[in-house]
This record gives C-alpha cells, structure tokens and sequence, in this order.
C-alpha cells in the first residue's frame, strides 16, 4: 500500500531500499544519532543489518504487529516511519516512530508523512489510538507533534534505549475522536496558503 499527500509519499520499505536507506544514515549519522535506538548491551535478538531489519520489519507486518514504511520526497527516498505494537480488541492502539534526512527537515515532510499514517490507522485500520514518543531534548520532534495538534500524556522514566543508554521520553497521543475528519485534511488546513 502507498500514501502520497503532494510530494510526500509513503510506500513499504523494502530490501531494494538499502543503497538509498544507509546513504542517507551515514550522511546524517551525527544528526540521527542523539534519537537513535540502540541495542541494550548483552541483546543478541536485535537486527544487524539493513536486510535483516527489513526482514524482520516485513514479518510484524504479516503478523499485523508493524507497518515499515519508506518515506519519500518527489519520489527520493528521505527517511522512515514505522507503525509498531499495534495492538487490537479492546486497545486498538500503536506506536509511530519517524526519522528524516537533514536536507528535508524543517520543510513539513515528516509531519506530513506522520499525519498520513495516523489517518490510515485511524481511519482504515480502526485503531482508535496512536502514540508518539518523544525525547525531551529533541526539538525537531517535538515541533512535529506540536504542528499536529497530538495531546501530551505523560511523561515515561528510562523509556527507551537511545544513544547507549535508557533516556525518559514525553508521551504524546491522538485519538480517533480528536482526529474527526482526518489529521492530514486538519494540517494541511493549519498552512499558510
């Protein structure tokens, strides 16, 4: 499946991507890394290459546990958004994480990148809930949030592994109800013309 809103586009990540996907990691290693996920010492069940991520990122899809995918602008591949722990019966819910080439941040990509998942999410898979977690130091993130209108939740202690380390994160989140009419359609309205 692919989701496009002008020249963002969304599409599977997938094995052919691995060129364009460790280019531009490398090309941004010293931006990403302060946000990165890193593998706790003495973790062995962790990918270890590009393919295996993929792989393994493909399977929680087949199990409806992940949705990889490859973000693009003008059809160049800039960065990522993964849709994980998704989660049914009575929760509903999943998590978005995101990251984006430097020479694209600040041109409203991710942000409409996010807003195009939360409405697939919300609106075609019936999740009612979508979470974002964000380091408190990371401004760029937390701009992203801001733009699109996601509620603060709370606050999590050694959340995630970021950067060698377990570092706190803000919880942010958005509900079907307060989605009402599509989170893309309510950003793209907040633009100047």
């Amino acid at each position: 499946m692919e989701l496009r809103a002008g020249r963002v586009g969304l599409r599977p990540l997938a094995a052919s991507d691995a060129r364009a996907w460790q280019e531009v990691r490398r090309r941004n290693a010293d931006w990403l890394r302060p946000w990165e996920a890193t593998v706790p010492p003495g973790d062995t069940s962790a990918p270890r290459s590009f393919r295996a991520l993929v792989r393994d990122l493909r399977r929680q899809a087949r199990d409806n546990r992940a949705l990889p995918f490859a973000v693009t602008v003008e059809n160049v591949f800039a960065g990522q958004v993964t849709v994980t722990n998704i989660v049914g019966g009575s929760a509903r819910w999943a998590q978005v994480g995101y990251w984006v080439d430097r020479r694209y941040a600040g041109q409203n990509v991710i942000p409409t990148a996010v807003a195009l998942v939360v409405d697939y999410c919300l609106l075609e898979l019936k999740l009612h809930r979508i979470e974002v977690a964000i380091r408190p130091e990371n401004v760029a993130s937390l701009r992203v949030v801001e733009k699109l209108g996601l509620t603060e939740v709370g606050y999590a202690k050694g959340y995630l592994h970021i950067d060698g380390d377990w570092r706190d994160h803000r919880l942010f989140a958005i509900t079907t109800e307060e989605a009402a009419g599509g989170l893309l359609r309510r950003f793209k309205g907040s633009l100047p013309d």
